[in-house]
């Protein structure tokens, strides 16, 4: 049996983004800690509330279901973090953060949307890939790995001008 909550098609309005708010930070270290082998610490994310920043969060009623952190640096969103909570995954809670994150930097006036993904994070690389993202490099040694240091693939999604 899938308990997984269903959040596809009309289930979606029964998600709400809304911006991340220091009262999240515990839930959000809670749910970096299940999502990374090598998780941001609460400093990381105490430093993302900056002015150049957009920080969401992914609700459905009163719960917390993922975040996204976005740096806007002139007119390119450099997409940080996303992370949902293993229990929502699968479900296309992370195809609506995606989505509303994107079109919240087009609004923004940002021509592009940029990113790395772990190479042998697959199912993020669908994701971004299924939205449009293309690779256009790969970052050796990128990212802190169990056993020394993992590459990172770096996608891109230009935005349409308005």
């Amino acid at each position: 049996m899938n308990n997984r909550p269903a959040f596809a098609g009309a289930d979606r309005p029964a998600l709400e983004i809304r911006a991340l708010s220091h009262s999240d930070l515990s839930r959000v270290l809670e749910i970096e800690r299940q999502g990374y082998s090598h998780p941001w610490s609460e400093a990381v994310f105490l430093d993302c509330f900056k002015d150049n920043y957009r920080l969401w969060a992914l609700c459905k009623e009163d719960s917390l279901l993922g975040y996204a952190v976005v740096a806007y640096l002139v007119d390119e969103a450099h997409l940080l973090n996303l992370c949902v909570h293993p229990d929502s995954r699968g479900c296309g809670a992370g195809r609506y953060l995606l989505e509303h994150l994107v079109g919240q930097a087009g609004d923004d006036g940002m021509v592009q949307v940029l990113l790395e993904v772990r190479v042998t994070n697959r199912a993020a690389e669908q994701l971004y890939t299924s939205a449009g993202f293309e690779e256009i490099g790969l970052r050796p040694g990128y990212y802190p790995a169990a056993q020394g240091r993992e590459d990172a693939r770096v996608m891109t999604l230009p935005l349409e001008s308005k």
